[in-house]
């Protein structure tokens, strides 16, 4: 939260801080100050002379060698590491691992302990059979994967000078001098890495993230007007900036090949497992023959991972089964989930779900942001507006309606201002020595919303038993939460580095005006609405007059310590200045210089602070409640996240370009794998409106996580607030909760094996290009086809129907086939309320019957089962049911539907007793005539009906026990 101000707030205090200045190789910007040039650095790496490979040693499922600096070290950035090890293994059938490192294990590589890869299988016959072959040059070193049944083929990834195209290269983009491409040699020193690959002209790259890219979901690569792209990874406390870096790093991404000759694609993923800063340039330099990758590094080491596919869906759960599988999520976090900030007492918060009830818009979970602390500070609650007393009152209320409660905890903990300040949580944590340091031993001091702060080290050896204390502590006193919202995680702080051990601690002011304060209003509305001349209503009517009018969107834009145990290291202001979007990478962030555990350093370890959180507090919750599934939600993310963790996008905009980063950005996170994933639905910052705010709410019932959630002084959006979004929000809820089967299903499958519960089109139609960059629309799992409204002021929306004419679509709402023309987009009508939804053919879902308030009492109903078959009667899924909630292994049963032309058939495995019926079946492309009879389990019934235009057949009261074998059938 509150990413937003933290630019302008320093401007309110008197000191701006600027966007980073573009740098180049020959000169290091940071924050816009050139630093004193360093008479032992060049600055340049043309002259940098590679490695030569020697010592090779073939091993069981690999090989190891050493790497020798070939020549005189140039010392670009940093200082050249003459001796490296490579190690390659071949991990698993799909699998390929290369790793380049110091071979005094100097570098900071990410421990164990922290996060734990996949096993490689260790068998030795992958040398010789696996899909992926590493291939090498001796001198100088380089190295170049191919698909081993394609020996010929354009190399997936290839670092080889010869591949590349020639240097020095003017700056690719034009405004940015560090796009001057000066040589591509392989680069390690102590803190600066690069490694160049060619890339196939103009191809289709997806991930490399966390970003809100202006390309969209596909990366933009340099071609087909394209200026190219530069990801940076450091997790940044800022407010959704487009083509930034913003709050989590994922250095992993997807390459999609399409053969022009065959007509078919291959994919494969390139993972670089490394915490380190870094720039990732996506480039295709002028007349250049072929597109380019390049990484730089301000540390760590080069390991990388290889994923073969070859479909888009397998490098997803490839990469799933390294970095490890989501956790489960338990039933009621698919829900709908209701947040601001600006709840302003337990009493305020009460009225929004009796409001929502009153509506009969469905609630599933209410959330308090910062509004519940006393003073801002984690860990309690306000004893005049969130009595702790109340508090507990209210949430047991919830609980007793089947329904939840969620609150915040900020990732700093407000230290003490003086002796008589009786704070546990802070003294708790002084007694158990968990706080961040600074160099010298003291505790770093930071700054966020209750004044100065401090920090938990999770490399400090008592650190989760302190998180997990404090937790058990809040819900005892009376915060009995269902789950938890981890906000400001990169781990953010308002000081520009740190606030210093002398400060007054009494002062608990913020260097900001909180939004919606006088001298701070929120102003802003969508795109298309103009408050100065219709007030601030944002209603979509006022006095009988349309309020849009047309106006240009904008765009807002264990191994080593590393270098907490080099000598001679910048840890404040590295040498090579990544694009980080404040510049100095002590800004809105930790200081670079922080001491962890251990003697390892920030510079290190800062984008693993958030990861490191949500594991601590994933086992803390299941410490408190040993048998439920913890429910988080967090802001800053890394590689593994998702085992612990969901995310929301961060400080989004109250704009219809954020309705349309939201798809990306859930796309985004499914190849990441965290699922969980949603946006704060109606925008969080400025005002949304009417309008905006009824075509989210409908986008988002179909996404993973569905929060509605909006900034301290905006106007309200609740969806009751305006009577045509309470009217699509009840529609799209009821859809949600019908499909709910379906989406938990999902849900299993990504745990158990890593599969997105939300895709790209290509994903599922991989051969079909005009699918390659389509973000506007996406598939829930396989078989739903969502088409949202993107843009004001429209009736009509245009879509693409997968699948050339091969897949029949058919309406959800009404079963009528789409008529659609093959490869191009259909334009189909969209008013106001309502939201294109779709069903593939070949599908059998299992729904919920009757959906109710909320999941509890909608799985109270029986089901229903809707089949859609393919022209040959083929259909087939799959539903799995346990309870909900329990940590797994736990008692389950899959449930298999299998359709031929004149029957369906259900089979059922498990041991989870499944105590609903499925009463309801529905058949579309049952057939052209109305049958003689159906039969379920064999015996003749005569409640069904048929529809011959919709090709329809309905059966009622069918009664049928998903714990055993069933059947319908017709003739």
């Amino acid at each position: 939260m509150l990413a937003t101000f933290l630019a302008a707030a320093l401007l309110l205090g008197g000191g701006a801080v600027s966007a980073r200045a573009p740098s180049s190789l020959g000169r290091t910007l940071v924050g816009g100050n050139v630093l004193t040039e360093d008479s032992q650095l060049s600055h340049n790496v043309s002259s940098c002379p590679g490695y030569k490979l020697t010592a090779l040693h073939e091993t069981k499922t690999g090989l190891t060698a050493k790497l020798n600096l070939a020549g005189p070290a140039c010392n670009a950035f940093g200082r050249d590491v003459t001796s490296l090890t490579l190690e390659v293994n071949y991990d698993t059938q799909t699998r390929l691992h290369v790793n380049i490192y110091d071979t005094a294990k100097s570098q900071f590589t990410i421990p164990e302990s922290v996060i734990e890869l996949g096993k490689a299988s260790g068998q030795a016959s992958l040398k010789q059979k696996s899909d992926l072959v590493f291939n090498y040059e001796a001198s100088p070193f380089a190295f170049w994967i191919t698909r081993r049944d394609e020996p010929h083929a354009l190399p997936l990834f290839d670092t080889r000078p010869s591949s590349l195209p020639p240097t020095p290269i003017p700056p690719v983009i034009a405004d940015d001098n560090s796009t001057a491409l000066d040589g591509f040699p392989l680069v390690f020193e102590d803190q600066y890495l690069q490694l160049t690959s060619a890339l196939p002209l103009g191809t289709n790259i997806y991930g490399l993230g966390e970003v809100v890219a202006s390309s969209g979901f596909r990366r933009d690569v340099g071609t087909n007007g394209g200026k190219g792209t530069i990801q940076t990874m450091w997790a940044r406390d800022i407010a959704d900036p487009v083509d930034e870096n913003v709050y989590g790093s994922h250095p992993i991404y997807l390459e999609h090949r399409y053969n022009e000759t065959t007509k078919t694609s291959q994919s494969h993923g390139v993972f670089h497992y490394s915490a380190a800063g870094s720039d990732t340039l996506l480039l295709t330099p002028p007349s250049s023959a072929v597109s380019l990758i390049e990484y730089r590094s301000i540390g760590g080491t080069f390991d990388f991972y290889f994923f073969s596919g070859p479909s888009p869906q397998k490098v997803v759960e490839q990469y799933g089964a390294l970095v490890g599988l989501p956790t489960w999520q338990p039933y009621w976090g698919l829900g709908f989930h209701l947040c601001r900030w600006g709840y302003t007492s337990v009493n305020d918060t009460k009225a929004q779900v009796e409001a929502m009830r009153a509506a009969n818009i469905p609630l599933e979970t209410m959330w308090n942001d910062i509004d519940v602390y006393h003073a801002f500070r984690d860990f309690t609650t306000d004893p005049t507006s969130f009595p702790a007393n109340e508090v507990r009152d209210f949430i047991r209320e919830l609980t007793a309606n089947n329904q939840h409660y969620i609150p915040i905890v900020d990732a700093a903990v407000a230290i003490s201002v003086n002796d008589t300040d009786v704070y546990d949580p802070y003294t708790r944590g002084a007694e158990l020595d968990v706080w961040l340091k600074n160099p010298d031993g003291t505790t770093y001091i930071g700054q966020v919303w209750p004044g100065y702060t401090v920090f938990p080290d999770w490399f400090s050896e008592h650190a989760t038993a302190y998180w997990t204390e404090a937790l058990k502590n809040w819900s005892a006193l009376g915060v009995e939460f269902s789950g938890i919202w981890l906000d400001m995680n990169e781990a953010s702080s308002f000081c520009v580095g740190s606030c210093g051990t002398g400060v007054d601690h009494s002062n608990t002011s913020v260097p900001f005006i909180l939004p919606g304060k006088p001298g701070n209003p929120i102003t802003n509305f969508p795109e298309g609405y103009d408050a100065v001349t219709w007030g601030n209503s944002g209603n979509i009517t006022v006095n009988g007059t349309l309020t849009f009018s047309n106006t240009t969107a904008t765009i807002l834009a264990k191994r080593g310590k590393g270098a907490g145990g080099q000598k001679g290291v910048n840890l404040n202001q590295p040498p090579y200045a990544i694009h980080n979007g404040d510049g100095d990478l002590s800004t809105h962030d930790l200081a670079t210089n922080g001491t962890h555990a251990g003697g390892l350093v920030e510079l290190d370890v800062h984008n693993l602070w958030g990861f490191m959180e949500e594991k601590a507090t994933h086992l803390a919750l299941l410490s408190i409640h040993p048998k439920k599934r913890p429910f988080l939600i967090s802001r800053s993310t890394f590689p593994s996240s998702g085992k612990w963790s969901g995310h929301w996008l961060g400080d989004n905009f109250s704009k219809w370009s954020y309705m349309h980063y939201n798809i990306q950005g859930v796309l985004q996170f499914q190849l990441f794998q965290i699922p969980m994933v949603g946006a704060d639905t109606c925008g969080f910052n400025d005002n949304t409106d009417e309008e905006l705010c009824n075509r989210w709410m409908q986008l988002s019932a179909f996404m993973p996580f569905y929060r509605n959630h909006n900034i301290l002084g905006a106007i309200s959006q609740e969806p009751y607030r305006w009577e045509s979004v309470a009217n699509a929000s009840r529609t799209a809820i009821n859809v949600r909760y019908s499909l709910l089967p379906y989406w938990y299903t999902l849900f299993a499958n990504a745990s158990l094996h890593g599969t997105p519960t939300v895709n790209a089109l290509f994903f599922q139609f991989p051969d079909e290009p005009e699918l390659f960059g389509i973000d506007q629309q996406y598939l829930i799992g396989r078989d739903i086809l969502v088409t949202p409204v993107l843009t004001p002021n429209v009736s009509t929306v245009d879509a693409f129907f997968p699948g050339r004419g091969r897949v029949t679509w058919r309406d959800w709402y009404t079963h009528e086939v789409v008529n659609a023309t093959s490869g191009v987009p259909t334009t189909l009508a969209a008013p106001l309320g309502h939201i294109n939804v779709h069903i593939r053919d070949g599908s059998a879902l299992l729904l919920h019957g009757t959906p109710r308030y909320t999941t509890t009492e909608t799985r109270a109903e029986p089901y229903a089962l809707l089949v859609s078959q393919a022209a040959d009667g083929v259909a087939f899924g799959t539903a799995y049911i346990d309870d909900g909630e329990s940590v797994p292994p736990t008692p389950s049963t899959t449930v298999t539907f299998t359709a031929r032309k004149g029957s369906v058939r259900i089979a059922s495995h498990g041991n989870f007793r499944i105590g609903q019926k499925i009463e309801t079946v529905t058949v579309l492309g049952a057939g052209k005539t109305k049958p003689r009879e159906v039969k379920v389990n064999g015996k003749v019934v005569h409640g069904w009906e048929f529809d011959a235009g919709l090709e329809r057949l309905v059966v009622h009261e069918a009664g049928l026990d998903l714990n055993k074998a069933g059947s319908v059938t017709w003739a």
